[in-house]
């Protein structure tokens, strides 16, 4: 049996509320934004808003699946671009920077989000370690195939550089940061690959 194309596509309406909400929920945080501004903004009615998302913690959510598609999507297009570990991880890296040096940037959406719900049984706060986990999981998988040994915390140090690099990069001078950040990484990839078993 066929789907039919509103099956294959979401709904404009919902798209547009999660567009809406992701805008005001990154620049302004999410705490301080309620159903009605979202509402507005993305010109539905509130039926609407409750047909697609029975609550705001739903929306939250929605918010942040979209968050981590988008880095998944970056990081696997430089995991599965056929490159050895060490530049795989300096590819991710690198969309790390450009992501910091982007407009509008405003830090982490994780570390931001988890900071409003920190409750550790809170979905959201749920959802933050999830994403969190993939990651680290991820650049594990890349240091482990450079070298296994010391391969877990070399991806903690990774992931520990990240924060860094995203919390200070809507701070102060983001080209400065971006080049201590990557070459962090580039210090850490080196070292990591020259150690030797104990």
């Amino acid at each position: 049996m066929a789907r039919s194309e509103t099956e294959i596509r979401p709904s404009e309406a919902r798209q547009r509320l999660l567009n809406t909400a992701t805008g005001i929920f990154y620049r302004e945080g999410i705490h301080s934004v309620g159903v009605d501004r979202i509402i507005t903004e993305a010109q539905v009615t509130r039926a609407t808003f409750y047909r697609h998302f029975p609550g705001k913690e739903d929306l939250v959510l929605a918010y942040l699946r979209a968050a981590d598609q988008a880095i998944r999507g970056q990081v696997d297009k430089a995991v599965t671009a056929g490159l050895p570990a060490p530049d795989a991880l300096r590819a991710v890296a690198e969309s790390i920077a450009q992501g910091i040096r982007s407009t509008g940037f405003r830090g982490c959406a994780f570390l931001n989000a988890v900071a409003e719900y920190p409750d550790p049984d809170h979905p959201v706060h749920q959802a933050v370690l999830a994403h969190r986990q993939w990651f680290l999981d991820t650049i594990n998988t890349l240091m482990a195939s450079i070298r296994r040994t010391g391969a877990e915390p070399a991806a903690q140090h990774f992931v520990m550089l990240r924060d860094g690099a995203m919390a200070a990069g809507c701070l102060v001078d983001r080209a400065l940061i971006c080049e201590t950040f990557l070459r962090g990484v580039e210090g850490l990839i080196q070292a990591h690959g020259a150690r030797q078993p104990s």
